[in-house]
Protein backbone atom coordinates (compact mmCIF):
# COMPACT_ATOMS: atom_id res chain seq x y z
CA UNK A 1 0.00 0.00 0.00
CA UNK A 2 1.20 3.42 -1.03
CA UNK A 3 1.80 6.27 1.24
CA UNK A 4 -1.26 8.14 -0.69
CA UNK A 5 -3.49 4.66 -0.21
CA UNK A 6 -2.82 5.41 3.21
CA UNK A 7 -4.24 8.95 3.35
CA UNK A 8 -6.95 8.01 0.91
CA UNK A 9 -8.10 4.31 1.77
CA UNK A 10 -10.52 3.31 -1.30
CA UNK A 11 -11.88 0.60 0.84
CA UNK A 12 -12.66 1.68 4.48
CA UNK A 13 -13.39 0.09 7.55
CA UNK A 14 -14.85 1.40 10.60
CA UNK A 15 -14.92 -0.76 13.87
CA UNK A 16 -17.27 0.63 16.26
CA UNK A 17 -18.07 -0.39 19.94
CA UNK A 18 -17.51 1.06 23.40
CA UNK A 19 -14.58 -1.18 23.98
CA UNK A 20 -14.90 -1.44 27.29
CA UNK A 21 -12.07 -2.64 27.21
CA UNK A 22 -11.03 -3.66 24.03
CA UNK A 23 -9.23 -7.23 23.60
CA UNK A 24 -7.95 -9.36 21.12
CA UNK A 25 -11.26 -10.17 19.86
CA UNK A 26 -12.02 -7.29 18.33
CA UNK A 27 -8.60 -6.53 17.34
CA UNK A 28 -8.75 -10.58 15.36
CA UNK A 29 -11.99 -9.40 14.04
CA UNK A 30 -10.84 -5.99 12.62
CA UNK A 31 -7.66 -7.91 11.13
CA UNK A 32 -10.01 -10.32 9.39
CA UNK A 33 -11.98 -7.67 8.44
CA UNK A 34 -9.07 -5.71 6.86
CA UNK A 35 -8.33 -9.34 5.15
CA UNK A 36 -10.82 -10.73 3.67
CA UNK A 37 -12.64 -7.42 2.62
CA UNK A 38 -9.39 -5.98 1.13
CA UNK A 39 -9.78 -2.87 3.65
CA UNK A 40 -6.57 -0.49 3.29
CA UNK A 41 -7.72 1.26 6.66
CA UNK A 42 -9.99 -0.23 9.45
CA UNK A 43 -10.39 3.05 11.97
CA UNK A 44 -11.30 1.88 15.51
CA UNK A 45 -14.40 4.50 16.77
CA UNK A 46 -15.40 4.07 20.98
CA UNK A 47 -18.69 5.24 21.08
CA UNK A 48 -19.11 8.26 23.31
CA UNK A 49 -22.57 7.85 24.68
CA UNK A 50 -24.37 4.37 22.93
CA UNK A 51 -28.26 5.29 22.70
CA UNK A 52 -28.75 1.03 22.99
CA UNK A 53 -26.76 0.85 26.83
CA UNK A 54 -28.47 4.44 28.29
CA UNK A 55 -29.54 2.02 31.39
CA UNK A 56 -25.42 0.43 31.86
CA UNK A 57 -22.45 1.70 33.70
CA UNK A 58 -19.88 2.51 31.03
CA UNK A 59 -16.38 4.09 31.42
CA UNK A 60 -15.50 7.16 31.23
CA UNK A 61 -14.84 7.70 27.47
CA UNK A 62 -11.61 9.08 27.69
CA UNK A 63 -9.93 6.18 29.58
CA UNK A 64 -11.94 3.68 26.46
CA UNK A 65 -10.40 5.77 24.21
CA UNK A 66 -6.64 5.74 25.26
CA UNK A 67 -7.15 1.79 25.41
CA UNK A 68 -7.83 1.71 22.35
CA UNK A 69 -4.85 3.96 21.42
CA UNK A 70 -3.00 1.77 23.10
CA UNK A 71 -4.32 -1.77 21.42
CA UNK A 72 -3.67 -0.35 17.99
CA UNK A 73 -0.78 1.30 17.89
CA UNK A 74 1.52 -1.70 16.48
CA UNK A 75 -1.03 -1.82 13.55
CA UNK A 76 -0.20 0.15 10.29
CA UNK A 77 -3.19 -0.56 9.29
CA UNK A 78 -4.86 0.27 12.49
CA UNK A 79 -5.97 3.52 14.18
CA UNK A 80 -8.58 5.12 16.62
CA UNK A 81 -10.76 7.89 16.29
CA UNK A 82 -12.36 10.12 19.16
CA UNK A 83 -14.71 11.64 16.74
CA UNK A 84 -17.62 10.28 18.81
CA UNK A 85 -15.90 11.08 22.11
CA UNK A 86 -15.72 14.83 20.21
CA UNK A 87 -18.93 14.71 18.93
CA UNK A 88 -22.15 15.86 22.04
CA UNK A 89 -25.55 14.06 22.67
CA UNK A 90 -25.57 10.21 21.72
CA UNK A 91 -22.99 7.97 19.28
CA UNK A 92 -25.38 7.31 16.22
CA UNK A 93 -23.70 4.94 13.39
CA UNK A 94 -25.38 7.11 10.61
CA UNK A 95 -23.47 9.99 12.22
CA UNK A 96 -20.23 8.43 11.99
CA UNK A 97 -20.27 7.10 8.51
CA UNK A 98 -21.70 10.10 7.23
CA UNK A 99 -18.91 12.10 8.73
CA UNK A 100 -16.46 9.65 7.03
CA UNK A 101 -17.71 9.90 3.86
CA UNK A 102 -17.71 13.74 4.30
CA UNK A 103 -13.31 13.37 5.18
CA UNK A 104 -12.16 10.89 2.78
CA UNK A 105 -14.33 11.56 -0.25
CA UNK A 106 -18.10 9.69 -1.44
CA UNK A 107 -16.38 7.77 -3.52
CA UNK A 108 -14.74 5.49 -0.60
CA UNK A 109 -16.43 1.63 0.54
CA UNK A 110 -17.26 2.00 3.88
CA UNK A 111 -17.62 -1.17 6.36
CA UNK A 112 -19.15 -1.01 9.40
CA UNK A 113 -17.64 -3.77 11.51
CA UNK A 114 -20.02 -4.89 14.50
CA UNK A 115 -20.99 -7.66 16.34
CA UNK A 116 -23.53 -9.80 14.66
CA UNK A 117 -25.28 -9.25 18.43
CA UNK A 118 -25.09 -5.51 17.13
CA UNK A 119 -26.99 -6.63 13.61
CA UNK A 120 -30.01 -7.80 15.26
CA UNK A 121 -31.10 -4.81 16.32
CA UNK A 122 -30.48 -2.81 13.30
CA UNK A 123 -34.04 -2.00 12.49
CA UNK A 124 -33.79 0.15 15.45
CA UNK A 125 -31.06 2.34 14.48
CA UNK A 126 -31.10 5.95 13.65
CA UNK A 127 -31.54 6.42 10.16
CA UNK A 128 -31.15 2.53 9.39
CA UNK A 129 -32.17 2.61 5.56
CA UNK A 130 -29.70 5.85 4.59
CA UNK A 131 -27.17 4.13 6.77
CA UNK A 132 -27.05 0.99 4.96
CA UNK A 133 -27.38 2.99 1.24
CA UNK A 134 -24.21 4.71 2.10
CA UNK A 135 -22.12 1.24 3.80
CA UNK A 136 -21.91 -2.33 4.09
CA UNK A 137 -21.59 -4.53 7.23
CA UNK A 138 -19.96 -7.04 8.23
CA UNK A 139 -21.39 -8.86 11.42
CA UNK A 140 -18.66 -10.63 13.19
CA UNK A 141 -20.13 -13.51 15.01
CA UNK A 142 -18.72 -16.65 17.42
CA UNK A 143 -18.25 -20.02 16.48
CA UNK A 144 -21.29 -21.96 16.55
CA UNK A 145 -23.64 -18.94 16.17
CA UNK A 146 -26.88 -19.70 15.55
CA UNK A 147 -27.35 -17.45 12.07
CA UNK A 148 -30.79 -17.93 11.28
CA UNK A 149 -31.96 -14.77 13.47
CA UNK A 150 -29.47 -13.00 11.47
CA UNK A 151 -30.62 -13.99 7.94
CA UNK A 152 -34.15 -13.38 9.11
CA UNK A 153 -33.28 -9.88 10.29
CA UNK A 154 -31.67 -9.51 6.87
CA UNK A 155 -34.34 -10.43 5.17
CA UNK A 156 -36.61 -7.57 6.86
CA UNK A 157 -34.36 -4.88 5.40
CA UNK A 158 -35.32 -3.02 3.22
CA UNK A 159 -35.50 -4.36 -0.56
CA UNK A 160 -31.78 -3.83 -2.09
CA UNK A 161 -29.87 -3.86 1.53
CA UNK A 162 -29.90 -7.39 2.18
CA UNK A 163 -26.72 -7.86 -0.08
CA UNK A 164 -24.68 -5.82 2.24
CA UNK A 165 -24.47 -7.49 5.16
CA UNK A 166 -21.88 -10.19 5.47
CA UNK A 167 -21.31 -12.33 8.40
CA UNK A 168 -17.81 -13.40 8.70
CA UNK A 169 -17.03 -16.04 12.00
CA UNK A 170 -14.18 -14.84 13.84
CA UNK A 171 -12.72 -17.66 16.88
CA UNK A 172 -11.44 -14.97 18.88
CA UNK A 173 -14.55 -13.81 19.95
CA UNK A 174 -14.94 -15.74 22.36
CA UNK A 175 -13.49 -13.36 24.57
CA UNK A 176 -15.50 -10.38 25.72
CA UNK A 177 -15.71 -7.49 27.78
CA UNK A 178 -17.83 -8.53 30.36
CA UNK A 179 -15.65 -11.42 31.00
CA UNK A 180 -12.85 -9.05 31.35
CA UNK A 181 -14.63 -6.81 33.68
CA UNK A 182 -15.67 -9.61 35.74
CA UNK A 183 -11.91 -11.05 35.88
CA UNK A 184 -10.64 -7.80 37.39
CA UNK A 185 -13.46 -7.20 39.72
CA UNK A 186 -12.57 -10.92 41.18
CA UNK A 187 -9.19 -10.60 40.79
CA UNK A 188 -8.73 -13.73 38.22
CA UNK A 189 -6.03 -12.83 35.42
CA UNK A 190 -6.54 -11.30 31.80
CA UNK A 191 -3.23 -11.81 30.98
CA UNK A 192 -3.41 -12.81 26.87
CA UNK A 193 -6.64 -11.73 26.61
CA UNK A 194 -6.38 -8.17 25.96
CA UNK A 195 -3.07 -6.41 24.22
CA UNK A 196 -0.13 -5.95 27.53
CA UNK A 197 -0.18 -2.14 27.51
CA UNK A 198 -3.86 -2.24 28.02
CA UNK A 199 -3.97 -4.82 30.77
CA UNK A 200 -1.58 -2.09 31.98
CA UNK A 201 -4.01 0.90 31.69
CA UNK A 202 -6.79 -0.52 33.39
CA UNK A 203 -5.04 -2.22 36.04
CA UNK A 204 -3.00 1.20 36.82
CA UNK A 205 -6.26 3.34 36.76
CA UNK A 206 -8.02 0.60 39.20
CA UNK A 207 -10.47 0.33 36.28
CA UNK A 208 -13.17 -2.52 37.05
CA UNK A 209 -13.01 -2.38 40.16
CA UNK A 210 -15.93 -1.43 42.41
Amino acid sequence: MTRNEHRNPKRLGIMGGTFDPIHYGHLVAAEAAAHEFSLDRVIFVPAARPPHKKDYPITEAGHRYLMTVLAVTTNPKFEASSIEIDRSGYSYTFDTVREFRHVYGEEVQVFFITGADAILEIMTWKNVQKLIEICSFIAATRPGFDLTALDQRIQELPRGCQDRIFPMEVPALAISSTDIRQRVREGRPIKYLLPEPVEYFLLKNRLYID
